[in-house]
């Protein structure tokens, strides 16, 4: 019969559009609920938690990390966050900025901060440290560029701090990321990891503004002389950032 079929008075591009924005809804309320994954529950300025009732935090998900390094469960079984900082309010409303109570450089506050990452190497594809000293690696060598080993360090201040004794490549990238100075002409050992791009190679001298002199010893060491963690490199990398605004207290004060 004409005008009796399922479909006779059934707008299609309406069913279609409305289908869309449905399918849309749910795709940024799932996206949004997966992006609560790391660093929720949010915190207010004194640790508290934050009410977060408008998105609601996913079930628990585990991972299985690859080359045996077990597994992971987030958003609860996240690093926990770093606690008693040395830091006090400026003011008692929030928002406003904690101010260091000691020495920043070394309590790794404000500029300086760093996340506790796993302490563990960052591995390639096969399950090797992907950042390696140059010395130990006989297929690599300098094609380009300025050689930096020999050369001094000199700091912010114009002093010369130590010399430059190697270098430490990222295998897969084929890039430099850490130049070690050895602190003492002699070479008595007390060797520091500066990050490449905190440092300027120059035909005579490696430059590093960043830090003073007086800054140099406190860099955060490393446990092993042919691998380094994410939580060194990220400690390593936050002592020549907070430096930039720590290493002597002219830097922190006011410019008019």
């Amino acid at each position: 019969m004409i005008g009796v079929t399922f479909f006779g008075n059934f707008d299609l591009a309406s069913a279609a559009i409305w289908s869309f924005w449905l399918f849309f809804a749910g795709l940024v309320y799932y996206l949004q609920r997966e992006n609560q994954r790391e660093g929720y529950p949010l915190v207010d300025d004194d640790g508290k938690e934050i009410d977060n009732s408008v998105w609601s935090l996913p079930k628990d998900k585990t991972f299985i990390l690859p080359h045996g390094r077990g597994e992971v469960t987030v958003p609860s079984g996240q690093n926990p966050d770093r606690t008693d900082l040395a830091l006090a309010r400026s003011s008692q409303a929030g928002g406003f900025p904690m101010v260091p109570t000691g020495d920043p450089m070394i309590d790794g506050v404000g500029p300086a901060s760093w996340a506790p990452r796993r302490d563990v190497p960052e591995l390639d594809g096969h399950g090797h440290p992907k950042i390696r000293p140059l010395s130990t690696l006989e297929e690599f060598g300098i094609s380009a560029g300025r050689d930096p080993r020999g050369k001094p360090v000199v700091g912010g201040d114009g002093e010369v701090v130590g010399r430059i004794v190697d270098m430490w490549v990222d295998v897969p990238e084929q890039m430099v990321r850490y130049l070690t100075v050895d602190l003492n002409p002699e070479g008595s050992g007390q060797t520091r990891l500066i990050p490449m791009n905190m440092a300027r190679i120059k035909s005579d001298r490696v430059t590093v503004r960043s830090l003073y002199a007086h800054n140099f010893p406190g860099v955060p060491t490393i446990k092993a002389a042919d691998q380094v963690t994410l939580l060194e490199e990220e400690k390593v990398m936050a002592y020549y950032g907070g430096g930039t605004f720590y290493a002597t207290p002219k830097r922190s004060e006011s410019l008019i």
